[in-house]
C-alpha cells in the first residue's frame, strides 16, 4: 500500500509505505510493532487455550499466554513525508490464509527470526520468495540465546545473495527502527531494479 496525502503545515506530498512483520510463533512481532508505532497499536491477541495446545508447539516460548488470531497494526514516521503502516501477521500455519490480503500491496516485509526456532521462520521467507515481495531478516536476540552472526543466519536459511540480516531487540524502540529503514533501502533498490528491467 502507497498512498500520498497533503500536509496540511507545508502542503506537501506525504508517502505512507504499507510494511509486514511476519515470523513463527512467539518470535515477538507483536511486540516490535507496539515498541515503534507512534500510536497506540491495535492488537487482536487471545489467550492461548488448551484446545491450541494440541496445536501450537510453545516450546522455547513457554512463558507466552498469548496469540495473535488476525494481526496488529501500527504507524511510524520514519522522517519528515515518511510514514510506514505496519501490520503484524499471525504466526500460527492454521491463520495464514489471512497473509494473502494483509500482503496486497505491501512495499516489503520483516522476517523476525529466533535462533532458538531458526526453521520457524522458513515458510516466512519462502512466502514472500516466491511473491517476489521484498524482505529483511531480522534476528530477535533474546536474552540466553547463543549468538550467531549474520552470515551464519544467511547460509542457514540459505537466503539469495543480497537480502539482509540484522540483528535486533524487538523490544527497543531505535533497533526496531533501522530494522525498518534497512527494509525501505532494500525495498527501494529492489523495485528500482525491476523497474529499470522493466523499461530496459
Amino acid at each position: 500500500m502507497v498512498s500520498e496525502h497533503s500536509d496540511a503545515v507545508g502542503d506537501t506530498a506525504a508517502l505512507a509505505l504499507k510494511i509486514l512483520v511476519a515470523g513463527g510463533f512467539g518470535v515477538g512481532k507483536t511486540t516490535l510493532v507496539g515498541a515503534v508505532s507512534e500510536i497506540r497499536p491495535l492488537r487482536t491477541e487471545e489467550l492461548l487455550s488448551e484446545a491450541g495446545q494440541l496445536v501450537d508447539d510453545t516450546d522455547g516460548v513457554d512463558r507466552k499466554v498469548t496469540t495473535t488470531v488476525a494481526m496488529d497494526f501500527g504507524r511510524i514516521t520514519i522522517r519528515s513525508g515518511l510514514s510506514l503502516y505496519l501490520f503484524g501477521t499471525p504466526g500460527q500455519d492454521r491463520f495464514w490464509f489471512l497473509w494473502d490480503e494483509l500482503s496486497q500491496g505491501a512495499l516489503g516485509a520483516v522476517v523476525l527470526a529466533d535462533t532458538r526456532r531458526l526453521e520457524d521462520c522458513f515458510p516466512a521467507v519462502d512466502y514472500f520468495e516466491h511473491r517476489r515481495i521484498p524482505f529483511v531478516v531480522a534476528v530477535n536476540c533474546f536474552a540466553g540465546a547463543r549468538t550467531y552472526g549474520v552470515h551464519d543466519v544467511s547460509r542457514a536459511l540459505d537466503l539469495d545473495h543480497g537480502i539482509p540480516v540484522v540483528l535486533c531487540d524487538a523490544r527497543d524502540r531505535d533497533s526496531g527502527k533501522e530494522v525498518l529503514i534497512r527494509l525501505v533501502d532494500h525495498a527501494g533498490r529492489m523495485h528500482t531494479a525491476r523497474l529499470l528491467d522493466s523499461v530496459g
